[in-house]
Order: C-alpha cells, then structure tokens, then sequence
C-alpha cells in the first residue's frame, strides 16, 4: 500500500538441395557401373538393396516438411492449406480417410514448429473464441486448422466473458450462465476439447478470462448486489459504461473473490497450458468520465471497500477523517476543528501510508489542504491497491500448480490527468507482480506509422523487471488496414526493430484475420 501510495504521488531439417541431390545421383550411377564386376548372384543382392536405400529415401524426402510450402511469418502456401481442408471434410464424410487427415495435421505440426523456431518471433499467439455452434463435429478441428495455417504457435481462448463461461453445463459451479445450453449438450466441454486438439497440433492455449467485469447477469442476481463496485452516488458501473453490459465488481468483496475463485478452480482443473487474466480494472466511461478527480468518482463505496479503507486508520482521529471525507467527498476546516475536538489526545491523524504532517498545533488551514491532498491520493492508492490484491489472489491457484499465469492490460489506464486526475481505470500494471506474464495491449491506433505501439511496448518494458516476460499483444489483420489499426506486417516489422528483444507476441484477434469465416461459424456453417 504504501508503494501505490508513492506511486500516485510521484507519478531439425533433412530436406535435400539441388547439390545433394546431384551428389546422390551421381552416386547412384556409379554402384549401378561396379555392379558388372560383381558376380551375378551378389549383384542382384547389391540391386535390390540399392533400391531399397533409394525408395527409402524418397520416403524420407516426401514426409519431411518442405520449407517451400511455409512463407512469411509462418504461413502456409494455399494449396497446402486447400488439402488439409478437404481432407478434414472427407474424414467427416467416412472415417476410413481419417488417418491421412491425421497425416496431414501431424505433417503441418512438424512444419510450423520448425519455422517458428527459425522466424521471428518464436512465439506468436491468436486470441479466439468460440461459439455454441462449435459442438459441431469438426468446428474446432476446422478453426485450430486454420490457425495453424497463419502460423501461430500458441491460443489465447476466451473462457470467461460477457456473463458466460466456456464449461459443461453438467459440470460449472459457478453463477455465470454456460456457452454451451443445448438441452442435448450437458456434457459437452469445449474447454477441454480445444485443449485437446491445441495439443494435437502442437498448439499451447492459454484460458483468457474477465477478472473484475463479472457481466449484466451477475449484477442482476439478488443476492450478489453487495459484491458490486459502486461509487460515490451508490450507483453500479452498468450505467457508466456505454454497452451497459459491464458490471465490475468490488474487489474488496469476499462474495466476489469466492465466485472468481471457484471460476478458476474449474479452469485449472482442465489442465490448460496458462491463464490470463483481462479486465483487471474498474470501469473507463466516455469524455469527463474517463478520468477520476474527485473521491466521489472512485469505485469504493461498496461496503467491502469501505470496511477495508476504514481499517487502514491507525488512530481514531485518522478514521474520523477518512470517514468525513469519503462520506462529504470534502473536508472543511470546520470538519477538522471538530474531530480535534473530540480526539483531544491524538495530536495527529494517522492512516497507513500517511506522512505525519497533521499536527493539531498547525495552522486550521494549512492543515486542511494537506489533509485534502493527502486523503485524494491515499483513497485513489486504496481502490488501485484493491484491482492489485484481487489479480493476485485470482492468479495463485494457477501459480500453485505451476502453471504460467499472465495479467492483460492498458498501457495508458495508469496515467496521470492534469496536476491530480486519473485515468478512471485505475489500472496501476507497474505494481503488478513481476512473476506474473505482462501482455500489454499496444492497440494504439497510428496514422501511418507504428511509432505509437513501439512507444507503448518500450515504456512497459522500461518498467518491467528483469524477471518479467513481456509479451505485447497488438491489434489488427495482415495484409490491411483493419479497422483503423495497421496491417499486422507493418506492425511487426516495426516492433521487431524497435525492441528485438520481445520474442513473443499475440494478435487480437483470430475474428479479425477471417471475419467470413467466423461468422459462418458462429452460424454452425463451417465448411
């Protein structure tokens, strides 16, 4: 606490070349001349096992990865991509063909690990998600196939968002509403299925999770209403943000860490290769609202909150003054004579964090702009400190079992408006924990350079310790401009120059590079 506090204030290839196929076959030439100086019998021998050692090896040359078939970035040529596909369609049709789309899959797994352990970056993550539709025999196959062909490496899948949850229906203790609701479908697990098949291809997935913005359902239920965030006028976040879809939660409220706590339990025990935690933040409303200046802003009024603030008082005096400024969202300096009046024997208001400076024998007015100041910065500290504590207590379980956890964030949401606004999201990623995966999102939109999200990328790795894997995720498609953000090979190429150090990256999002093709999913219409 008393850092945020700080913080606030300061602000293996075998395939064969040209030359080794000449080699081969002048070598060939030659054993077929010696044989006219072998005896008849030997000769045939000699045959026979030439020509096994030259059909074995054509065998070789044919079930090795060609790297002609593998261009920039690790994306597959159309016709290897157009084979697969109608490979996996025919295995639908009749299983007797399924063993040469098991080929083809294993053969294009081979492919991409070589090339990405060869090409820049050597780790390059997709985030997806997926749809009801996708119970469908083949759906997943059918998109893991095409994320394979991109030439990505690694899935970030969403689990947890918009008040749903990617578990069976059969098999979620938790009060979000299921992807899945097929009267038919109790059991079906698209979790542990996309995990499966990520494996066969020898994709990682990452579960991607909403932390703090638990959805419009949750905040409808009666008996969570005192697990949600609420500012100064008692008001939830629903009408703050503009979709009103959002409804972030107290991060103080023990409801809430138990709810978000047996979500990740029920992750976990799918075995994914990491988790990642998004949304770890308050709310960020629409012009004036986007920024906090005043106490009455801050998402802390939920009674959690409030209990927890109240706490950090170290004196009597400290809290008769944390408790007027937060309920009048002011402090006069009649309040002040007041509470020295009836704390007579407490020279100073003390609270965690705070600078000693309160002296009762001070100067009324004086004292009442530190006590302002000072009561602004230690509430702000308060609610970023609550986003911290829930982010860490939500990535433990995963962490516990030795399962990589990651926080997703803004690189801006930390920043300073004006001499002692803030960003309303409050988002303090530098306090993050450092064994914790960064992903910033540098989704800033440049106008026809990437100076911008290098910008972003270079301040959070300026920030990060030395033990902190930082790994940029950027928006946009490759080959266009996609919704105002760059090309994705404009993007990389830069980011590649700028910070070379950065060796894994993710694009958001696999929607965005085949939008056709998403769409006909979602509509049970895959192939």
């Amino acid at each position: 606490m008393h850092r945020i506090i700080e913080h606030f204030l300061l602000q293996s290839n075998l395939q064969y070349t040209p030359d080794q196929r000449l080699v081969f076959q002048s070598n060939r030439t030659r054993l077929i001349e010696q044989q006219n100086a072998i005896p008849q019998t030997t000769r045939k021998i000699l045959t026979a096992l030439t020509t096994t050692i030259l059909s074995c090896s054509s065998f070789l040359v044919a079930i090795q990865p060609a790297k002609a078939a593998v261009g920039p970035y690790c994306q597959f040529a159309p016709e290897e991509v157009e084979r697969k596909e109608k490979l996996l369609a025919a295995s639908l049709a009749n299983k007797q063909t399924k063993p040469e789309y098991d080929a083809i899959v294993q053969k294009h797994t081979e492919m991409l690990q070589l090339c990405r352990s060869q090409t820049w970056p050597e780790e390059q993550a997709i985030w997806l998600r997926l749809y009801p539709c996708d119970i469908t025999s083949g759906s997943i196959d059918h998109v893991l196939d095409r994320i394979v062909n991109l030439g990505y490496s690694k899935i970030h899948l969403e689990v947890f968002y918009d008040s749903q949850v990617l578990l069976p229906p059969g098999d979620n203790p938790t009060p979000w509403t299921p992807v899945v609701r097929s009267p038919d479908a109790d059991n079906v697990d698209l979790l542990e299925q996309a995990i499966d098949k990520a494996h066969q291809r020898g994709l990682k997935l990452y579960a991607w999770l909403f932390t703090m913005n638990f959805g419009y359902t949750y905040a409808q239920l009666p008996d969570r209403q005192e697990a949600l965030a609420r500012d100064g006028s008692g008001q939830n976040s629903l009408t703050y943000v503009d979709d009103r879809a959002q409804a972030f939660i107290d991060p103080y409220s023990e409801q809430a860490q138990a709810d978000y706590y047996n979500l990740v339990q029920a992750v976990l025990k799918r075995q994914p290769d990491g988790i990642l935690f998004d949304y770890i933040r308050y709310p960020r409303g629409v012009g004036g609202r986007s920024y906090v200046h005043s106490v009455k802003d801050l998402w802390i009024y939920g009674q959690s909150s409030l209990n927890a603030l109240y706490n950090r008082a170290s004196n009597q005096k400290g809290l008769a003054l944390i408790k007027k400024y937060i309920d009048k969202g002011n402090l006069t300096t009649q309040d002040i004579e007041i509470i020295d009046r009836q704390h007579p024997k407490e020279s100073q208001a003390k609270w965690q964090g705070s600078r000693n400076l309160h002296d009762s024998k001070a100067n009324v007015s004086s004292r009442q702009q530190q006590l302002k100041q000072d009561l602004w910065f230690f509430s702000v500290a308060h609610a970023a400190q609550g986003v911290i504590d829930f982010l860490s207590s939500a990535a433990k379980p995963a962490q516990d079992r030795g399962i990589p956890a990651g926080a997703v964030f803004f690189p801006d949401a930390n920043r300073l408006v004006g001499r002692a606004g803030f960003d309303s999201r409050l988002q303090a990623w530098d306090k993050f924990p450092t064994d914790l995966e960064w992903h910033p999102m540098a989704y800033a939109i440049c106008e026809s350079k990437s100076y911008c999200i290098t910008d972003q990328v270079k301040s959070v790795l300026n920030t990060a310790a030395d033990n902190t894997t930082v790994i940029p995720a950027l928006a946009g498609a490759w080959g266009q401009v996609y919704r105002q953000h760059l090309p994705l090979e404009t993007q990389m190429e830069a980011l590649r120059k700028a910070t070379p150090e950065i060796n894994a990256v993710s694009h958001f999002s696999y929607a965005w590079q085949e939008p056709d093709l998403d769409r006909q999913r979602k509509s049970c219409n895959f192939l």
